[in-house]
Order: structure tokens, then C-alpha cells, then sequence
């Protein structure tokens, strides 16, 4: 099993439209899809010009991880993304070789992606994604 190239850097934000304009008119940077994802009490929208991306994340309630997230460290880096080919083959393997994965099953993400959490004890502190590559 091997990574992709990274799919995303994950950023969280107060406010989206406050910081949207940074990186479109300051960075050049297109803006992709913008959703909001109740499940995971986040707005969310994806910004580049590939293959890379930047994702910014804004809490839309109080009492999710994203908020406690910009409560206790404020904005900056939540996560790293990376694309993978087999999203569920992946999970399997990386559980069987010990990683401690927040998703054992993939859900979806923005856009439509199918993503999965690995926990930041099993990746040097670090919270990891894995996007499966369309």
C-alpha cells in the first residue's frame, strides 16, 4: 500500500467568507465546491488549481470537533489529505498493519469524495485523511 500525492491540507476558520477572498484574490486560487455537512457540523469549501488543494473548514455549531478545535488552538492546520486508489482495500490494510483508524468504513466527504480519518496517534500527531482518487 502506498499514499498518493496529498489530495488536501485541511485549515479551520472562523469564517469562510471572511477567508475565502485571501486565497482567491490575494493567492490566485479557484474556489471549488462549497457545502455545508451537518453530519460532521461543518461548512466547508475546496480551493486550488489541482493536483493539490486547500480545504477551509468554519464550524456551523458550537459543539462539534471542528469548534473545539478553533476554541482551544484557533485557527491554522487540522489535517492532511492524501489520495489513495481503494479506499476500503486501504483501511483494511493499514488496521491489519495496527494504525488506529478514526473510520473503519469510508463516509463522504466534501464534494461527494469517499474519505476516512486515521487517528493522529498512529501518524505522528498528525490528523490524516484519505480521499479516494476518482
Amino acid at each position: 500500500m502506498q499514499l498518493g500525492l496529498i489530495h488536501h491540507v485541511g485549515y479551520v476558520v472562523a469564517d469562510l467568507d471572511a477567508e475565502i477572498p485571501v486565497y482567491r484574490d490575494r493567492l490566485g486560487m479557484d474556489v471549488g465546491v462549497r457545502e455545508v455537512m451537518p453530519d460532521q457540523g461543518v461548512e466547508a469549501v475546496m480551493l486550488g488549481n489541482g493536483p493539490s488543494y486547500i480545504e477551509l473548514i468554519a464550524p456551523v455549531a458550537d459543539d462539534t470537533g471542528v469548534a473545539r478545535f478553533l476554541a482551544k488552538r484557533g485557527p491554522g492546520m487540522h489535517h492532511v489529505a492524501f489520495a489513495v486508489p481503494h479506499l476500503e482495500s486501504t483501511l483494511r490494510e493499514l488496521a491489519d498493519s495496527g494504525v488506529e483508524l478514526i473510520d473503519s468504513a469510508p463516509r463522504r466527504g466534501l464534494g461527494g469524495h469517499m474519505v476516512a480519518f486515521l487517528h493522529p496517534r498512529s501518524t505522528g500527531g498528525v490528523l490524516t485523511e484519505l480521499v479516494e482518487a476518482h
